[in-house]
């Protein structure tokens, strides 16, 4: 029987890739990635000539089954996702829970996920924190921001920068006007910044600079 490895890649400088996860995309059979265009631009880089095959999040219910197959008659594969560690906001959860319902070893590298860099950057009380990811769009988002209010420990988000404007305005009405907010935008990369405030002060930031790129908000909890 093979094995599934699950492998973090870079959020944004490609030098954060570590020498293990190279080395196993170098030596597995197969390497499923979330936009193989994407990975494919990180694997000429280190030189990695393993096969790719596409697994995201509209085709990844019809090729579970047919990857856990693979996996069981011996096959060894890697699961990547854009940036970061899979399953994480990403693709991956579905695979994984299959191979461990099959018996198949799964083994998930160290490695970059947005939210810890941001969590630490932010100067909020990291000893517990909740992470939340995308908020719904439109059901149940009002429900889970009411919700969210209450919550007394530090709260991150992920978030894309044409929604950030009315997300924080959300923060400002539900959480408060004073509710501590810090927000890292394209973490590792050549334009990265930290703005730190109230939820009031940083919305009035973005209003004002319209953000680009990846975007990680981390909220103080309730006092």
């Amino acid at each position: 029987m093979g094995k599934l490895y699950l492998v973090p890649t870079p959020i944004g400088n490609l030098k954060d890739i570590t020498f293990r996860a190279i080395e196993v995309l170098k030596e597995v059979d197969l390497i499923l990635a979330e936009d193989t265009r994407t990975s494919g631009k990180l694997l000429k880089y280190f030189d990695i000539s393993t096969q790719m095959h596409s697994h995201h999040m509209h085709n990844e219910h019809k090729t579970v089954e047919g990857i856990v197959r693979r996996i069981k008659n011996g096959e060894t594969i890697a699961l990547i996702s854009d940036a970061g560690t899979p399953a994480i906001s990403d693709p991956g959860f579905l695979l994984t829970r299959s191979c461990v319902e099959a018996g198949i070893e799964v083994d998930c590298l160290p490695g970059a996920t947005a939210f810890v860099p941001a969590l630490v950057n932010s100067g909020l009380p990291n000893d517990k924190f909740v992470f939340e990811g995308f908020l719904p769009v439109k059901k149940g988002r009002q429900t889970r921001l009411l919700l969210l209010a209450e919550e007394t420990r530090t709260v991150i988000f992920y978030e894309s920068p044409h929604k950030l404007i009315k997300t924080l305005t959300q923060f400002v009405e539900y959480f408060g006007t004073d509710r501590p907010v810090s927000v890292s935008r394209e973490i590792t990369k050549l334009h990265e910044e930290t703005i730190r405030g109230t939820a009031s002060e940083v919305l009035a930031y973005y209003t004002n600079k319209p953000p680009k790129g990846e975007i990680v908000i981390v909220v103080g909890g309730k006092k």
